[in-house]
């Protein structure tokens, strides 16, 4: 599978005030240019764009390709989650908005200190088991927001989890609050897969002052951008840069969805 994902939280609109107003057709052109290039990896989420992601997904891609041509990713709402049954009726409401019988890989969402008492309490660990053992969710994870020592705790007690999605960027290799470069170090000393998420930062990245651009020029200046559209070219420099101070590039590990 190749290294690169779609993702679908921040998708064209019609009206930009409207995060539920996502423009059908652009979004279908892009899922074609996406899969005429060999690409495979779509991701969403249940809350993405009011509610309306999952049903995008559907008229975009599942109802328009074969279901072996791509690699579906979702993730149950640990936000939205109150009580037991709400992990069943959640989960079958995904299946169907998303039009699919079963998901590639199956995350716990928004992973944080706050939450995962919840997931504990709720059994949602033991819920994703159950799914893929009925072959509704081929590989089980969780998408994380916390630091490496709430992670590490996780991986502890549930090795049954095969992947973390993890925000990895330069900006935040670093950093204090999101630690993204200790997190990623705790999933390798466990043998974990990283599903890569903002590495452009929600497209902060694509655009660095021209200070910054000059100091990263210096360092690499036989890197240039492939040709095509200047919104990949962007996209191709800040996933450069990122890779270039953030020492993943190459990994088996790592998938990076966008």
């Amino acid at each position: 599978m190749k290294k690169l994902g779609f993702g679908t939280m921040r998708m064209p609109l019609l009206n930009e005030d409207d995060p539920a107003s996502v423009d059908l057709d652009q979004v279908c052109r892009m899922v074609d240019s996406f899969i005429e290039q060999g690409f495979t990896y779509f991701d969403t989420a249940y809350m993405y764009h009011k509610y309306v992601s999952e049903v995008i997904v559907r008229k975009a891609l599942t109802e328009r390709y074969p279901r072996e041509a791509f690699v579906l990713a979702d993730k149950l709402p640990l936000s939205h989650l109150k009580k037991e049954e709400d992990l069943e009726r959640y989960f079958n409401e995904q299946l169907e908005k998303c039009g699919v019988e079963y998901f590639n890989y199956y995350l716990i969402h928004n992973m944080t200190r706050g939450f995962y008492d919840r997931a504990e309490r709720l059994g949602t660990f033991s819920f994703v088991q159950q799914k893929k053992a009925e072959g509704k969710a081929k590989r089980i994870g969780f998408s994380f927001h916390s630091d490496a020592e709430l992670l590490e705790q996780i991986l502890q007690k549930h090795p049954e989890m095969e992947f973390v999605q993890l925000q990895l960027n330069y900006v935040d290799w670093d950093s204090d609050g999101i630690q993204s470069g200790l997190c990623y170090e705790v999933c390798r000393k466990y043998g974990k897969e990283v599903i890569v998420m903002e590495p452009v930062k929600g497209g902060v990245l694509a655009n660095v002052p021209p200070k910054a651009e000059a100091i990263m020029r210096a360092y690499a200046p036989e890197l240039r951008p492939p040709p095509g559209p200047s919104g990949m070219r962007q996209v191709w420099r800040a996933l450069l840069w990122c890779f270039l101070v953030c020492p993943i590039w190459g990994s088996w590990r790592t998938t990076l969805p966008i």
